[in-house]
């Protein structure tokens, strides 16, 4: 499928409003595949079951979900998928990315905030704790209008950016962003390992980019990003992979190794641990989400 089969949604989001909310309830929950310029926060309530495609993460969600967007090539949608519940809630707030501008998000009491937006260029989905915890807040910004409504809003984005164990949905390739991190050297290595995942990478050939040992640079990758080197290239490689799954028509075998693994098998492991499928089940599932459009 080419990118331009993507649905581009009009939002109801005039440029007089700061935001809008739209509070539903359903029978359904279908919502082909889409994108839009407004950042996007979406709590769904009752439709466990239901199918959530954010870039390359196709997940099967529960009874409670939140997610914010914050990319505005980022495809996502909502499929009933398994989902037969016909009382379904569903809370959309939809706000300019202007809202808060660079000039506000570089503010000390804003910076949470600004990281969490920063996350969301991929899509991030929140713990269960957090959402219960959100939800009375979410249904009192239904019924508040005005002033204070662009308050609670701030409210609750500076509380959800608090939130530990959120869960970024899709990949980097897939999202078309790049990784912003603070450090002048994990850049180099993050950039490294980007323009080299079809090859074979060696841990002493990276360590020696930012002149550290391996043992020093292993401490210092893991404290950076939370996982170990093959970890980070392993993640990098799933998501090239994703990206020609599915815009490609390509063998997965040849996919497998342009994308920098060394036999099948493990290519076929390493993506099913990443992404609860196999690549030909990805496939399968992603061709469907577009092909409504």
């Amino acid at each position: 499928m080419k990118k331009n089969d993507v649905f581009r949604e009009v939002t109801p989001l005039t440029s007089e409003n700061c935001f809008i909310i739209m509070n539903r309830t359903k029978t359904e929950f279908h919502y082909p595949t889409h994108v839009h310029p407004e950042y996007e926060l979406n709590f769904v309530q009752g439709a466990p079951g239901a199918q959530r495609v954010v870039g390359d993460s196709i997940e099967e969600i529960d009874d409670l979900d939140l997610v914010l967007i914050t990319n505005k090539d980022l495809e996502h949608a909502w499929f009933n998928h398994k989902c037969e519940s016909k009382s379904i809630r569903e809370i959309t707030i939809q706000f300019h990315p202007e809202l808060l501008n660079e000039n506000l998000l570089q503010r000390t009491q804003f910076h949470s905030i600004e990281r969490m937006f920063e996350s969301a260029n991929k899509g991030i989905s929140f713990p269960r704790q957090t959402i219960e915890k959100i939800r009375p807040k979410l249904e009192s910004l239904c019924d508040t209008n005005g002033f204070y409504s662009v308050l609670d809003l701030f409210a609750i984005l500076h509380e959800l950016s608090f939130s530990t164990n959120i869960k970024i949905l899709s990949s980097t390739a897939f999202s078309n962003t790049e990784d912003n991190n603070e450090s002048r050297r994990i850049i180099k290595v993050t950039d490294y390992l980007h323009k080299n995942y079809d090859k074979e990478v060696k841990l002493s050939e990276v360590a020696s980019l930012i002149n550290m040992s391996e043992v020093a640079f292993c401490r210092f990758f893991r404290k950076r990003t939370g996982k170990s080197l093959i970890e980070y290239l392993n993640d990098v490689r799933i998501g090239m992979a994703t990206k020609q799954l599915a815009d490609t028509v390509k063998p997965i075998s040849e996919i497998c190794y342009q994308c920098g693994f060394n036999n099948l098998s493990n290519f076929n492991r390493c993506f099913k641990k990443k992404k609860n499928c196999s690549p030909s089940e990805f496939r399968k599932y992603f061709s469907l989400t577009r092909q409504i459009i």
